[in-house]
């Protein structure tokens, strides 16, 4: 049996990155994108305001290894499409993955239950080496 029996299951194509995802890399050493496509996903979306999430936290993030991973976040961020957005990071994501349909790739727990009520695919780092379409039970 496959490991990932959803993969091909859903017409979703297109993914919104939260800041958190796009550390991913420079925590954990996980190709996010390679990943992404593993599971079906072919369009890289980040919000503005994510954006400037990832800014203030390579320079102002508490330690060392979270200023790192942003920038190498902000690196990564440059292969997605910007999508022009205002507001505070986590309603631009909500806001813009009702709109379009794409899923959210985040490790925040708060805005994983969030989406999960409002029907929107979450993605996220399982046991800090792969990605996984998350269960709504998870939250």
């Amino acid at each position: 049996m496959e490991p990932y029996p959803w993969k091909g299951c859903f017409n979703l194509v297109k993914v919104l990155l939260d800041a958190n995802a796009l550390m991913v890399p420079g925590q954990f050493g996980v190709d996010v994108f390679e990943e992404l496509e593993r599971l079906g996903f072919r369009e890289f979306l980040v919000a503005r305001p994510v954006l400037i999430e990832i800014e203030a936290l390579a320079e102002l993030a508490g330690s060392r290894r979270d200023r790192t991973a942003a920038r190498i976040g902000l690196l990564l961020a440059e292969r997605c499409e910007i999508f022009e957005a205002s507001g505070r990071a986590d309603e631009a994501l909500i806001a813009i993955a009702e709109k379009t349909g794409a899923a959210v790739f985040t490790n925040d727990r708060e805005l994983k239950k969030k989406l999960s009520t409002r029907g929107v695919t979450v993605i996220h780092l399982r046991q800090r080496r792969r990605l996984e379409i998350a269960n709504r039970k998870e939250f």
